[in-house]
């Protein structure tokens, strides 16, 4: 069993600056040793790791405001703040990385809160919908109208509805989108949607895509959809007092990335993790210890010389979907796309009710390469005497756009939103039938939040992957021109 030397204990300090955080690797890379994976394992102390995360809490809290919590969601002040600490962290480490801003621009918004009240009752589950434009922190008071059939067509919106309210029902073929810009059209201050029962529409859904002519847009439950039903049947006009909080606009935000200058192009080793966090909360473990985890690692790379080249990157609008690393991969050349040999993804490396998850990559059901990586973390933590768990695939991160084109892939976490299990409890120890993350999403996900054992081993995990790559691919499958 190999000694795993830990520093968690002594995990305190200062935030590092950029400048404190470079100036050991100015060193010329002929002068630098070939990358090892003890050597760079050595260099991953908790004390740095921790320093970061609290320079990177106090970066959420520009978002801070009556309003809004401390965040780093997408276009917000955190989160650019976010971008630059890592893009002027590494661009200090000009002799040894190129560096590059890759914008796109995305959709994006947040209801903080929302009201409605019908004939003087309030609807506790009345939703906004996803990407609704708000009410301007100012009430709209008017009748219910009713929209004909499923208010697709801008015949179905009569003419008493402007300055009104829209009752429309949710379902037919046409989006929730449609619905609210029609709705908007005829001069409908505001929309209500219904629900059927065993409508399969996603609750409350979402207008997709910002557009002018969207008002404020309510989702109702299927059974309160029914009260309102038997409600107007009953009593006209019904009045209406609605309200909603927020914001949504085309916000234009970076992927981060960041490659090794030596190293051979055409075998490219790459890890990434996601630089954003939920609007809820400040995410310093989700994803606060996975970006902080590469830049560590990035920083003390730095040290040495690779053989194949290394690709950090740090991937924009993972909570709205997925969307920066579906950008990265979908704008990568086929010959592009072949020069990476393997993707490593890491999210969630320091869960406080932690377990070591490995994805379970499988040569027959995955790029050839993702189960040669898999296997690569077994070793290691049994190498080292710790237990692990293998979980499936479950598309929530962004290995899932690179494992739909062809490009192996793989990672670890310690726990997303789940119940630690008896079995696990066995392995790992914690809180028996407790979530592996209870900030998960939420205020509370903040430098307390983590658990520096679990970080610091992870951390180690991902020098030791990368390291191992970096140094030779001997052994490693190559990739196939088409993977299906």
């Amino acid at each position: 069993m190999k000694h795993l030397a830990l520093h968690a204990l002594a995990a305190s300090g200062s935030p590092l600056s950029v400048r404190d955080a470079v100036d050991q690797n100015s060193v010329s890379t002929t002068d630098k040793p070939l990358i090892d994976s003890e050597a760079l394992q050595d260099t991953i102390r908790a004390e740095n790791l921790i320093a970061r995360a609290k320079h990177l809490y106090e970066m959420a809290k520009l978002s801070q405001s009556e309003q809004t919590p401390a965040t780093r969601v997408i276009g917000s002040k955190g989160h650019n703040a976010t971008l630059d600490y890592i893009h002027d962290t590494l661009k200090n480490l000009s002799d040894y990385y190129t560096v590059s801003r890759q914008p796109f621009v995305v959709a994006s918004g947040q209801a903080y809160r929302g009201s409605l009240d019908i004939d003087g009752n309030r609807f506790i589950y009345a939703v906004p919908v996803e990407l609704t434009p708000p009410t301007d922190y100012q009430h709209i008071i008017g009748e219910l109208v009713v929209v004909a059939n499923y208010g697709c067509n801008e015949s179905d919106y009569p003419p008493e509805l402007k300055a009104n309210i829209a009752l429309i029902d949710g379902s037919g073929n046409c989006s929730y989108s449609t619905k609210s810009e029609l709705a908007g059209k005829a001069g409908a201050m505001a929309a209500v949607l219904t629900r059927k029962k065993h409508d399969k529409q996603p609750f409350p859904g979402s207008l997709e895509d910002p557009l002018p002519n969207h008002v404020a847009t309510f989702a109702l439950d299927s059974y309160s959809s029914i009260e309102i039903e038997l409600l107007i049947e009953y009593k006209s006009p019904v009045q209406v007092k609605a309200s909603i909080q927020g914001w949504a606009a085309h916000t234009t935000t970076d992927n981060i990335i960041a490659q090794t200058i030596e190293g051979d192009p055409d075998n490219c080793v790459m890890v990434g993790a996601h630089s954003d966090s939920v609007h809820l909360g400040p995410g310093i473990n989700d994803n606060g210890s996975g970006l902080l985890a590469l830049l560590e690692v990035a920083i003390q790379l730095a040290k040495f010389k690779v053989n194949n080249c290394v690709r950090f990157a740090w991937f924009s609008a993972e909570e709205e979907g997925l969307l920066g690393s579906s950008y990265y991969v979908h704008n990568l050349t086929p010959g592009e796309n072949r020069k990476i040999r393997v993707f490593m993804d890491y999210d969630m490396l320091a869960s406080p009710n932690y377990v070591y998850h490995i994805y379970n990559g499988q040569n027959s059901n995955h790029p050839v390469g993702s189960q040669e990586l898999r296997d690569l973390y077994v070793d290691w933590y049994t190498a080292h005497g710790l237990n692990y768990t293998l979980v499936p695939f479950d598309g929530r991160s962004d290995y899932d756009p690179f494992l739909k084109a062809g490009i192996p892939a793989g990672g670890v976490h310690a726990g997303v939103d789940g119940w630690k299990k008896e079995e696990e409890y066995e392995k790992f120890g914690g809180l028996l039938r407790h979530l592996y993350d209870w900030c998960y999403h939420k205020m509370c996900d903040d430098v307390s939040n983590l658990n520096l054992i679990a970080w610091e081993v992870n951390t180690k995990l991902v020098a030791h992957a990368l390291a191992t790559y970096a140094r030779s691919l001997e052994g490693f499958p190559e990739r196939r021109r088409r993977w299906t």
